[in-house]
């Protein structure tokens, strides 16, 4: 029995006229009548009972009729799905991102944005660590990552810097210096305890600021590795230290933190940066990254 074998019976029931079903298919009507009786013949049942002015179901039919177009009606779907998945516009597409990615505007836009776009699309939000990131696109647990620091283990993947931010200090509030309503020097922080995000297992945003500040004529005194970024602002708020932070994180306001801006930042950056796999062979994944690698430039000026 064939798909076509249940198409042909459903027509011939709807319309209870075997020339009339024909029509409707676009076939002759003896092909039709005999597809009919071989299908009878498989079943080995009768579906018909043929009347001079057509045709009607048999108990028997009146089944197979419901039982036929559920099958229909779940292959009309498997192919309207296959067909959705092949065009991305559905399937499932599992983002990675560090803690401090979501508080930069880009990030939360454009997943709003896919999902806009694609709402038959799975969405899956993972956080974690960079290097934790990058594992997970190795071991295809994740299918891309917004991460904020070059990492080592990068080889079999791709790397698409999407932009950079300033840096800020992070002052707890009581510190003499967050009272200066002006940027500070970052020479101004030289006797300080820095808070920093522990290395990520690569060049990152602990290596940037120590050779930022050695450049400003000091070795910073590091107190405290933070597991994670967002975790550095806890320990600057406790006073045990400063921080210097993307400057997106100051849409976080928390109690006992105070950001300052910095005079001599040039060397100080933050990147966001996208990894993903080579060759994605899902097409919902590749409109995700599509979207995410479209111009980002204007994004900057919302900071």
């Amino acid at each position: 029995m064939e798909l076509r074998h249940l198409r042909y019976f459903i027509a011939v029931a709807e319309e209870g006229h075997i020339t009339r079903a024909a029509e409707r298919l676009g076939m002759q009507q003896p092909p039709l009548s005999q597809q009919i009786r071989a299908l009878e013949r498989e079943l080995d049942v009768q579906l018909f009972r043929r009347k001079p002015r057509g045709v009607e179901l048999t108990d028997a039919g009146t089944a197979f009729l419901e039982r036929a177009r559920a099958i229909l009606d779940q292959v009309d779907r498997a192919f309207a799905t296959a067909r959705r998945t092949a065009r991305g516009e559905q399937g499932r597409v599992v983002v990675g991102f560090t803690g401090s990615a979501p508080f930069h505007p880009f990030v939360p836009r454009v997943i709003r944005a896919f999902r806009e776009m694609h709402p038959l699309v799975s969405l899956v939000l993972e956080e974690s660590g960079s290097s934790e990131l990058v594992q997970g696109l190795h071991n295809e647990d994740i299918d891309a990552a917004f991460i904020r620091s070059p990492v080592a283990d990068v080889v079999g993947l791709v790397v698409k810097p999407l932009l950079e931010e300033d840096m800020l200090v992070a002052l707890p509030a009581a510190h003499s210096l967050a009272r200066e309503a002006s940027a500070l020097p970052l020479s101004a922080l030289a006797n300080e305890t820095f808070i920093l995000y522990k290395r990520p297992g690569g060049p990152g945003l602990y290596d940037t600021i120590i050779t930022a500040c050695r450049r400003a004529g000091f070795s910073p005194r590091v107190g405290q590795e933070a597991p994670r970024i967002i975790s550095t602002l806890n320990l600057v708020a406790a006073g045990l230290g400063v921080s210097v932070v993307p400057a997106s994180l100051r849409r976080l306001q928390m109690d006992g933190v105070v950001y300052r801006r910095l005079i001599d930042s040039v060397d100080l950056k933050a990147p966001l940066i996208l990894a993903s796999r080579p060759g994605e062979n899902s097409a919902a994944v590749q409109r995700f990254l599509d979207l995410v690698q479209r111009p980002t430039e204007s994004v900057a000026s919302d900071l």
